[in-house]
């Protein structure tokens, strides 16, 4: 293991260091962890939940302090015998007045690390417009940034945006592109910006410990208009697209579009669109002096290395893995819809497998049973086997049997059972329960997951989803009850004979 003494060199830090890393559930955090492993580096993470680190390859690696950047206790500890940090967070889509909660978590951290005596803090911002008015958004990430460079030893990357299998940007253009044959753009998908890729910015990031505070750094590869970001991504993949910029500006229109088409939110979406309102280009002159060992990829080889991490089922993180504090997330991935839930109880996990495990058959789904009956029915007009099949046995299951118009596809007691649909649907679905250890009691974690075929299936999700989203919730706070009602039931039997 590399020592925790600190080596510096030239303001940098030349060996191992201890780092603190916020955001490592995050898009690029998640990324930035096992690359700063690989460098030698003690890196510990400040997570609310560390439950969100389950399953990530360097989890046990690392050190976990929980809390929030609004909890000076919590940043104390994390900070505490640190040498340097990565400042890689933002309130957007967790706060409607995520200016203010930005200023506030900025402050915090500044005050907290300068009283820990922090050497270096690395933070990740936005690209300013040269000309007109910056976006809501990118001037609360430039006020974050003033406060930290204020305050600490600092070096603040503005970046355009960041193309990588998974990146927000990357499913915009993506999403937009494949959907969308013939599309009437606003003027200023003409406007220039800087694209970045994720390997690029990671790269910066891991050699800003080396080089030392080096103030504001602009990156970026060479810089392209929106319309053509979505013309050589048509190229890439081989689609014809018509793209028909028009004279008017309407952001929140098309934010609203964005957000019907792709699986970009529209609180997301609102702040993406601004953002490109005016020209967003790079000065990478001094990115060019301080790092000239990292060569910007072109954005037609980021895009084509998105495109085969995403054949290859290799994307490392994706955009909303650091978003939605509480226990819903809905996302479009790669062409899978997920619906997530996720539910607190003080039942055992044995006891919530029982539950879920139980479903179906004569017992029936525990909630709005109607509803699976008539869809049930529909099914059987179709042609396809509807409600009928029932179950094998009512609490027992094996991998292949059939449950209703459900198959088992993976059944692992007491913790995971995964159903694939054989229903008649315009696509493929599943629905998936995993019952996993937390304190206190257990986490019971369910997934719907719908991969629509064209536009009919595109259509059909969102068409059912509302009633979908009231019956997927009501079923997981079913089978929550239900646990803990078996857990908390006096043992049969044992009277006096």
């Amino acid at each position: 293991m590399v020592p925790a003494t600190l080596s510096r060199r030239g303001g940098g830090y030349a060996r191992g260091v201890r780092v603190l890393v916020t955001g490592a559930t995050g898009y690029v955090g998640g990324r930035l962890v096992p690359r700063l492993l690989e460098r030698g580096h003690q890196v510990r993470v400040l997570v609310r939940d560390e439950t969100r680190l389950a399953g990530r390859p360097w989890a046990g690696r690392v050190e976990v302090v929980r809390g929030s950047l609004e909890d000076e206790g919590a940043l104390r500890r994390a900070l505490e015998g640190a040498e340097a940090a990565y400042y890689l967070v933002h309130a957007m889509l967790s706060e409607k007045a995520f200016q203010e909660a930005e200023r506030r978590q900025a402050e915090a951290f500044a005050r907290v690390g300068r009283e820990a005596g922090l050497g270096h803090v690395v933070y990740l911002g936005g690209l300013l417009p040269k000309e007109g008015k910056p976006s809501p958004h990118l001037r609360s990430r430039a006020q974050v940034g003033e406060i930290l460079r204020a305050n600490l030893p600092a070096t603040e990357f503005r970046a355009g945006p960041v193309i990588g299998s998974g990146s927000a940007s990357f499913e915009m253009v993506r999403y937009l592109t494949e959907r969308l044959p013939v599309m009437v753009a606003p003027r200023w998908v003409l406007n220039p910006v800087s694209p970045i890729a994720v390997r690029d910015v990671l790269a910066y990031l891991v050699l800003a410990l080396e080089r030392g505070p080096s103030d504001v750094v602009e990156i970026g590869a060479e810089p392209l208009s929106f319309k053509a970001m979505m013309e050589t991504y048509a190229e890439v993949r081989g689609l014809k697209r018509v793209i028909l910029p028009v004279p008017v500006l309407a952001p929140r229109l098309a934010a609203l579009w964005v957000g019907l088409v792709t699986p970009i939110p529209n609180r997301l979406a609102l702040p993406l669109v601004e953002g490109i309102l005016h020209p967003l280009v790079a000065d990478t002159a001094r990115a060019r002096a301080l790092f000239p060992e990292v060569l910007p990829i072109p954005y037609r080889k980021a895009v084509e290395l998105a495109l085969e991490r995403i054949a290859l089922g290799e994307v490392e993180t994706r955009w909303s893995g650091a978003l939605y504090g509480g226990g819903f997330r809905l996302e479009d991935r790669a062409g899978l819809i997920r619906e997530v839930r996720a539910l607190r109880t003080r039942a055992s996990p044995e006891a919530l497998f029982r539950s879920f495990a139980s479903l179906g058959g004569e017992r029936g789904w525990l909630v709005w049973n109607w509803a699976w009956a008539l869809r049930g029915f529909l099914d059987r007009l179709l042609g396809g086997p509807g409600l009928r099949r029932g179950r094998r046995h009512p609490t027992e299951l094996l991998p292949g049997e059939a449950v209703d118009f459900w198959r088992v596809e993976a059944v692992e007691p007491p913790r995971l059972l995964r159903l694939r649909a054989e229903m008649r649907l315009p696509g493929r679905a599943w629905l998936e329960w995993e019952a996993r250890e937390a304190e206190g009691g257990s986490l019971l974690v369910q997934t719907a997951y719908f991969e629509p075929k064209g536009l009919t299936g595109f259509l059909y999700w969102w068409a059912l989803y509302p009633i979908h989203r009231r019956i997927f919730s009501d079923l997981a706070r079913a089978i929550v009850r239900e646990a803990e009602a078996q857990a908390e039931a006096p043992p049969r039997g044992g009277g006096a004979g």
